[in-house]
């Protein structure tokens, strides 16, 4: 008779365990909760998103130097775009030396215009590399605010995150925090 109290026994302890590793299991996303959630950030395009670095990128291309430059890459990319267009056009009637001199003229052409990006480019990371150092500060004490008041416990920059949905994002939050900050 012994034999079936200790197989009970036994029953019992291994329910007791079963129920126990469930409960643990259960209860550890709960215990990763209590410290906080987790969320990501991509402060670049929160601080360029803000009005302030709008506004100030339209004063980059307002000025002389960026309009004449915008101007002469608008004139290449018309001329490059038209020289693609004329030697796919004329390829077939083309000599083989015809063929290499519009390839070369093109690849200068293409030279030229890609020498113009670059400055335009330039000016305009010139002048976000300034606004990006200028609103550091205030965008330490937005982070810093909304880790409190989201009850953020990690928090990730989005460029070293391989995957993330859109919900863990505060980008925009941020964004619209530095939009309602006073600027100094």
């Amino acid at each position: 008779m012994k034999k079936p109290d200790s197989i009970t026994m036994e029953n019992n302890v291994s329910k007791f365990i079963k129920y126990a590793l469930v409960f643990a299991v259960l209860s550890l996303p709960g215990l990763g909760w209590a410290q906080g959630k987790i969320a990501v950030v991509n402060l670049q395009e929160a601080m360029l998103q803000t009005d302030q670095a709008q506004k100030r990128l339209n004063a980059v291309r307002e000025a002389g130097d960026y309009k004449a430059d915008k101007a002469e890459y608008d004139r290449l990319k018309e001329e490059f775009d038209a020289l693609v267009r004329k030697l796919q056009k004329d390829m077939a009637v083309m000599s083989q030396d015809q063929q290499i001199a519009a390839r070369q003229k093109l690849a200068s052409k293409q030279d030229d215009l890609e020498h113009v990006t670059g400055k335009l480019q330039k000016a305009e990371q010139a002048a976000g590399q300034a606004l990006l150092q200028e609103m550091s500060p205030r965008v330490q004490e937005v982070l810093r605010e909304l880790i409190a008041t989201e009850g953020i416990g990690l928090l990730l920059q989005r460029s070293s995150v391989i995957h993330a949905d859109a919900g863990y994002s505060i980008t925009a939050k941020v964004t619209d925090k530095l939009n309602q900050a006073p600027v100094e």
